[in-house]
């Protein structure tokens, strides 16, 4: 049941760069777990523009690897709540959901692409 499109993927990863680097001054970050998000921002806007799809700029890296990037990013993120960020409830809290959310965004995604052709860079 993979209903999102390599498209509309490529939409929610500017769309989560937006957050991550919001999400300091919006939810009160500060010292290590607001630097953290903003360089993590940083890094996903790396790999947003430079994946071979819709919305990518540079589209060197295929999408199959960006898949893979974003699984372990997602249990990467889980696993630091629990150990990085568990003496900050704020923390914690803020890395479970965004890692269940990219791991829930890479299940349901179709990176196959059954009505996607591979973009070629200009």
């Amino acid at each position: 049941m993979k209903f999102i499109s390599p498209s509309v993927h490529s939409l929610i990863d500017y769309l989560l760069v937006v957050f991550l680097l919001t999400s300091p001054t919006s939810f009160g970050f500060t010292g290590f777990l607001a630097g953290f998000t903003y360089v993590l921002g940083a890094i996903h806007l790396l790999l947003t523009i430079s994946t071979n799809y819709k919305l990518g700029v540079l589209k060197f890296i295929p999408l199959s690897v960006h898949s893979g990037i974003e699984l372990m990013v997602g249990v990467i993120l889980i696993v630091l709540a629990y150990t990085l960020f568990s003496h900050s409830p704020d923390g914690k809290l803020f890395y479970v959901i965004l890692g269940t959310v990219i791991l829930l965004t890479w299940l349901f995604t179709d990176y196959r692409g059954l009505h996607y052709k591979t973009v070629k860079a200009a």
